[in-house]
């Protein structure tokens, strides 16, 4: 118990040092929010890979679809990287990097108004942001505070206040850059921590091989393939696709992931992050799913509902408490650093949104820099208190898996902003009326399955099929309205400005020489 609560104090001192020391970088409004545009490749890649890795895929994702699908679980993890992680770097990073700089845009709502010339989109895209980065929020306290209580077996209610007050004291002092900074320090943490448990577990039922043989017995109900579990694509590939599209696919329309664009450097610093971030998503995704496709060697210890089925945040703590003392200090470390990472890029998201696009120009018509700071810092503060209410009252409602909360607020998020954000990058030839489409579209579809759930009947079975279902509209839509309304002038590759940001790296290159 002692070296657990060591390693916690030390976690926690080194996270709330970086926000003091990061103080010197916030004292503007970009570089409180986007740290001045000039994140190198090393610390953008890691915080794009710790704000897409917290306690909701380890805890919640890794435990249910390892437990549904067995090892092809690994697959999703594949997936994250190659189509969440690789192809978003190679493909929206550099031109997110360039219009949005060429716009002067700090948030993704501020994208939408000055690409479309609307400041009604900009509005709506603040208001649903605001909505459904909440749900997302407070499902990242109910992983972690399982682990909490596994380990030192405190009470739920304090967890999420620990949680809340630490993660609030650095993002306050240090804005973006201490987010950054302690997701590079955290995203090490995760690496040598997901290797280290992955062995041990493999080590603590006969190796690797007789582990394989004996998940290679248990039969998957309701399929009568022969060992379902360590078949290549499990016994139910359609569903595993469905992960697939909406854990992979979602970034690209996620505002706390793209963000990373908008504050990386020019030049190469992009196609380095593309690799960093991809071997970084290989590793700790690849591995949190690999994990839990041996959820079932664990049967007989893991929590079941009173219908029989397993309580899938129980599978992961579960098969950890096995663990010796030391790895599961490792462990908590390890899920504390991907659940305060995330949790500060959704709050620091959330609050420079509210500030930057609904009370700047709306409510307070004039709000002078130094303002527009303070109100993020408040703002900050009261999404952290509002979220961790919502997990304690969730923690005691019927919406008991951390997977549920994460796919509606993914879907709802990317499947309104996805096509709108993509088209608006690389097309000319979209309208307002295409982006409009997109965000009722998307928020609708999610909505309406929940809302039609609550009642018994939702439209889609799964809200995971739900959310991919929705992106892969927004795609579509976009460029299908755009077809028949009016598009909105805007070059998106207009020669001169390409002539600048050659000059410019140039530059940077002669500067690096000298």
């Amino acid at each position: 118990m002692i070296e657990k609560i060591c390693m916690v104090l030390i976690f926690i001192g080194v996270a709330v040092g970086v926000g003091i020391y990061c103080r010197r970088h916030t004292t503007s409004v970009d570089g409180f929010v986007l740290g001045g545009r000039n994140v190198g490749p090393w610390l953008s890649a890691f915080a794009f890979g710790t704000s897409y890795f917290s306690a909701v895929i380890f805890v919640g994702y890794a435990g249910q679809f390892g437990w549904k699908y067995g090892l092809a679980a690994t697959w999703i993890g594949i997936g994250n990287a190659i189509l969440g992680s690789l192809l978003a770097w190679w493909v929206l990073g550099p031109r997110t990097r360039e219009i949005t700089h060429r716009l002067k845009a700090a948030t993704m709502p501020e994208f939408f108004g000055a690409r479309y010339g609307s400041k009604g989109l900009r509005i709506a895209a603040a208001a649903i942001i605001f909505v459904f980065l909440i749900p997302y929020t407070a499902s990242v306290y109910n992983g972690l505070s399982r682990l909490f209580g596994m380990a030192f077996g405190l009470p739920y209610e304090v967890c999420v206040i620990g949680m809340a007050v630490i993660t609030c004291v650095y993002v306050v002092l240090g804005g973006y850059m201490a987010t950054v900074v302690n997701d590079f320090i955290q995203g090490i943490v995760m690496l040598l921590g997901i290797v280290a448990v992955i062995v041990a577990v493999l080590v603590n039922n006969g190796g690797f091989t007789e582990a394989i043989n004996q998940l290679s017995f248990i039969p998957a109900e309701g399929s009568e393939m022969a060992g379902p579990f360590v078949s290549f694509f499990g016994p139910n590939l359609p569903d595993l696709i469905g992960v697939i599209v909406l854990t992979s696919l979602g970034t690209w329309g996620l505002p706390q992931m793209v963000q990373k664009f908008y504050a990386i450097k020019s030049g190469p610093a992009v196609k380095q992050g593309a690799i960093i971030s991809t071997v970084f998503a290989m590793v700790v995704a690849g591995g949190s799913y690999f994990l839990g496709g041996f959820g079932r060697l664990y049967a007989d210890h893991v929590e079941m509902t009173a219908a029989g089925t397993p309580v899938y945040d129980s599978i992961m703590p579960t098969m950890l408490s096995t663990l010796p003392d030391l790895l599961i200090g490792i462990v908590i470390v390890l899920v504390l650093s991907a659940s305060m990472s995330t949790l500060s890029s959704l709050v620091l998201t959330s609050s420079s949104t509210l500030t930057l696009d609904l009370i700047k120009g709306n409510i307070v018509k004039k709000m002078p820099e130094q303002m527009q700071l303070v109100y993020m810092r408040v703002l900050i503060a009261v999404f952290i208190i509002i979220s961790a209410v919502i997990a304690l009252v969730q923690y005691n409602s019927s919406i008991t898996f951390i997977a549920q909360l994460m796919s509606i607020s993914w879907g709802a998020l990317a499947g309104a902003f996805l096509g709108p954000f993509f088209w608006g990058l690389y097309s000319k030839r979209i309208s307002r009326p295409a982006v409009w489409a997109s965000f009722i579209v998307g928020v609708g579809l999610t909505t309406g399955n929940m809302t039609s759930g609550f009642f018994g009947a939702p439209l889609i079975a799964s809200p995971i099929n739900c959310g991919a279902i929705a992106m892969v509209l927004s795609l579509i839509i976009v460029p299908l309205v755009s077809l028949f309304t009016k598009p909105v002038p805007f070059e998106v590759d207009p020669p001169s400005v390409q002539g600048a940001i050659d000059r410019e790296y140039v530059q940077e290159l002669q500067t690096e020489a000298r």
